[in-house]
């Protein structure tokens, strides 16, 4: 299992941001994924990193998909691939209701059937192909020239047996948030590699996301969690996700505890089957530091 770091884009400056890759590189982590915020654009961020940090792989998790053209996509993403010397991966997902209706006022409707029809005309565009798709939700027709640039890994944000099938059909793989190693092994897993293999398709990628505190007050830093990101668990998708699991908050899924705890469960990640794990370090500033220091040992 390959481990990166998880990114917040919010708040900082490019400069610092790109610190923070240059760090994770030198700590030997393989991977430095942004997420995507009402702040700096993550695949512009991404691209600009990989050109200062060469040697680790950049990415997003995630990119919404209503908001942006799959042609406008394809050329930002193809930009950003022959920036970094290829070392780019697309994440993007559909978000959620409530960001894509209130914040951008477009419809969420059927947000599968969307996603699907996104992916039948993105992914011919990443590869260089002139595509001419029609489809209920979308139309695209052109082709985008990126010279130098190959087709970059797509990931698709997959929680629900719906989504995984078609990111398993379709995608490279996925990006999972707040799912504990059971909900990977048990549910993740065996339905989108079901899914690529019977599309004929190579075993997907399962990149799971999970925010980490090594600490002697574990309850403290999953309630300071709960305070800040208590809202995510009204989402629908989280919502179900979390009931899978038998948890109310997203607060319940940080992994907070001693050395032994953390690695224990960065263990389990692997024996669940996940490919990759970005780790966000949480708690106080002493307590990112501590658990830096372990992932680094």
């Amino acid at each position: 299992m390959r481990l990166g770091v998880f990114l917040n884009s919010g708040g900082e400056s490019v400069d610092s941001l790109i610190g923070r890759v240059r760090d994770a590189k030198a700590a030997g982590f393989d991977s430095a994924f942004f997420n995507q915020l009402t702040a700096w654009d993550a695949i512009t961020v991404a691209a600009l990193a990989a050109r200062e940090v060469p040697g680790i792989e950049v990415g997003t998790a995630v990119v919404p998909t209503y908001p942006r053209h799959p042609l406008a996509l394809a050329g930002q993403a193809l930009t950003a691939q022959a920036i970094s010397g290829n070392s780019f991966t697309l994440g993007l997902g559909p978000s959620h209701r409530e960001i894509i209706e209130g914040a951008y006022g477009l419809s969420y409707d059927r947000p599968a059937r969307h996603v699907r029809e996104y992916l039948s005309a993105l992914i011919p565009l990443l590869r260089g192909e002139a595509v001419e798709y029609r489809g209920e939700t979308l139309s695209a027709a052109g082709q985008v020239d990126t010279p130098g640039a190959s087709t970059p890994p797509v990931l698709l944000s997959a929680l629900g047996p719906a989504m995984l099938r078609i990111a398993g059909e379709l995608a490279d793989g996925t990006v999972t948030v707040w799912a504990g190693a059971q909900t990977i092994a048990e549910h993740i897993v065996p339905r989108i590699t079901e899914a690529a293999r019977a599309a004929g398709r190579p075993s997907p990628r399962v990149v799971v996301s999970a925010m980490l505190a090594t600490t002697d007050e574990p309850e403290r830093v999953r309630s300071e969690i709960g305070a800040a990101l208590g809202y995510a668990a009204n989402f629908a998708s989280y919502r179900t996700l979390l009931e899978r699991q038998g948890l109310s908050g997203v607060h319940e899924t940080v992994i907070a505890g001693d050395e032994h705890t953390v690695e224990r469960a960065i263990s389990s990640y692997a024996d669940a089957g996940a490919t990759d794990l970005l780790v966000s370090p949480v708690g106080n500033e002493q307590e990112q530091a501590r658990t830096l220091d372990l992932l680094r040992r």
